[in-house]
């Protein structure tokens, strides 16, 4: 059994039977609605979240959990003799790595390393799932070459998805690049993807829904090329019917050797909106 501990936040949304499988240490973003702060999936679902965004006028906001979060597990996981490596959401989208470099100067008796995985959603968790398997293939690897591993793995990984409406991520304030779409779509569709600092960023606009999906692993071949072995999830928003269907679709012409129906985490999904669709990959490791 390895050493070190892999700690990453719930925007990750990895599958349950992974995190546990791989012993990964998940740390909630907060999700906050009118005066009440919920953990993210532990206090609410993400069914729960799309329910109240048809009901609610108003919408949820998020912040990053609490520097005590973290240093609550980074101290147990220290006394229960781990060394730490915490990879995490993008700076840019949220304050989640600042709030564990806090705790990791006011735990200065443990070894940890912290990563920005640039990412975020399967995104981030391919990431972690790249560390926590080749771990578990060498228990012996030192902390510093598994932070070099996860720092690695941000070459390798991407996500390409489409919103019903920009409104979601512009009042949230994680609209980045697209901002410059706000007013202009009408019924068109927009693709976005995460550039290599994280930042929402746009792609194109497509007319329609269907012709957005299509376009989507038009992209995503564009993207991976012939290049293996592959690994794909999906990424939605109270929509997995579609997300199955995607999924299907890409496993008939990509073939891939990995494919993971997952949604997204309540956090983000209050950002992203109902309807959300996408693909996260990586590829070549």
């Amino acid at each position: 059994m390895s050493k070190i501990a892999l700690v990453t936040d719930s925007t990750a949304y990895l599958p349950a039977d992974l995190v546990e499988r791989y012993g990964i240490h998940v740390v909630p973003v907060r999700v906050i609605w009118e005066g009440k702060t919920y953990r993210d999936g532990v206090d609410i679902t993400a069914e729960e979240v799309y329910a109240l965004l048809k009901e609610r006028k108003t919408l949820p906001t998020t912040s990053q959990p609490p520097a005590q979060d973290f240093v609550d597990l980074f101290r147990r996981l220290h006394e229960e003799g781990k060394e730490i490596l915490g990879i995490f959401i993008a700076k840019v989208l949220s304050g989640t790595i600042d709030s564990a470099r806090q705790a990791q100067q006011m735990v200065p008796e443990a070894r940890i390393e912290i990563v920005d995985s640039h990412a975020t959603m399967m995104d981030l968790g391919f990431q972690v799932l790249a560390v926590a398997r080749a771990l578990e293939a060498n228990p012996d690897m030192t902390l510093e070459e598994a932070k070099a591993l996860a720092e690695q793995a941000r070459n390798y990984t991407g996500l390409v998805f489409m919103v019903d409406t920009l409104e979601y991520l512009h009042r949230g304030g994680r609209i980045g690049g697209a901002a410059r779409w706000v007013g202009t779509l009408l019924n068109l569709k927009p693709l976005l993807t995460l550039n290599e600092q994280g930042v929402i960023t746009p792609i194109e606009r497509v007319r329609t829904r269907k012709k957005a999906l299509a376009r989507m692993l038009d992209l995503l071949e564009e993207r991976i090329g012939d290049r293996r072995p592959l690994r794909l999830a999906t990424m939605h928003v109270a929509a997995e019917e579609e997300a199955r269907k995607l999924l299907e679709r890409a496993r008939e012409r990509f073939q891939p050797d990995e494919m993971l129906l997952t949604g997204a985490s309540p956090a983000v999904g209050v950002h992203i909106g109902p309807g959300g669709l996408g693909l996260a990959y990586m590829v070549g490791m």
